[in-house]
């Protein structure tokens, strides 16, 4: 009986976070296509290209993979420059183990870990309950084959697109995060309020000297745990009882 119910509830939150999903997978799907113009002309093929995406979707840790690539860096080089600029996600996995519960094997905490982006850690961590692996598995089903499609098309095709139709797919990024961002900063005056923060702090980080020559990854480290951790200090979030599932 209980495992028929855990079943269910693990399909309740699957589908949501499938619905959840598409918008990041229609963003990743148009953005992508960068990254795969970007891979063409550093000499990866469409399915290298398709299968990097696939072990790791980080625009900005790719990006700077396959600069390094095209520049004949070495595997050690490229590594340590990936890991440093993707170090971000090291302080989201770290936010999200604290909406997990603690009977969630260790298994899932891996999976849920690796499929942390910044746009699906966004709509993880607005979950109001208790986060349940299956809707992280949901997300990343609908948002990982956009992002993967989009990559290798881009490789095989991208290069004959206008270049109108290449600026065009970019804004879909700030589209994306738009619909990640606005609906719950529209709920809470204080998400709204961090959102403001972090816009107006990460303008003047790329303009104040010595700190606009830190690279990106850093910076957004930075920014990360000033703003959250001041946000935690000032606005402590009261633990309430975990709800069965809410309501798609």
């Amino acid at each position: 009986m209980n495992s028929a119910k855990s079943g269910n509830e693990g399909k309740v939150w699957f589908l949501q976070g499938m619905k959840h999903g598409i918008p990041i997978g229609l963003g990743y799907f148009a953005v992508s296509f960068t990254l795969g113009i970007a891979s063409k002309k550093a000499g990866l093929s469409a399915f290298q290209a398709a299968v990097m995406s696939s072990a790791m979707m980080a625009s900005a840790g790719q990006f700077a993979g396959i600069g390094m690539i095209a520049a004949g860096a070495g595997y050690l080089e490229m590594a340590v420059t990936t890991m440093v600029v993707n170090m971000r996600y090291l302080l989201m996995s770290s936010a999200l183990s604290q909406k997990v519960r603690q009977d969630v094997p260790f298994y899932h905490r891996f999976l849920m870990a690796y499929e942390v982006t910044d746009e699906i850690f966004g709509i993880a961590i607005s979950v109001p309950d208790k986060l349940h692996p299956a809707y992280m598995y949901g997300a990343v089903a609908v948002a990982g084959p956009g992002w993967v499609l989009g990559t290798y098309l881009g490789a095989v095709i991208g290069m004959i697109l206008p270049e109108g139709v290449m600026s065009a797919l970019n804004v879909a990024l700030y589209g994306m995060f738009m619909a990640v961002v606005i609906p719950p900063s529209r709920k809470s005056k204080v998400i709204a309020g961090v959102v403001a923060v972090s816009m107006i702090c990460s303008a003047a980080f790329s303009i104040i000297p010595g700190i606009r020559e830190i690279s990106s990854g850093f910076q957004m480290i930075l920014l990360t745990v000033l703003l959250a951790g001041g946000a935690a200090v000032l606005f402590p979030v009261k633990e309430e009882k975990e709800a069965a599932v809410h309501e798609c």
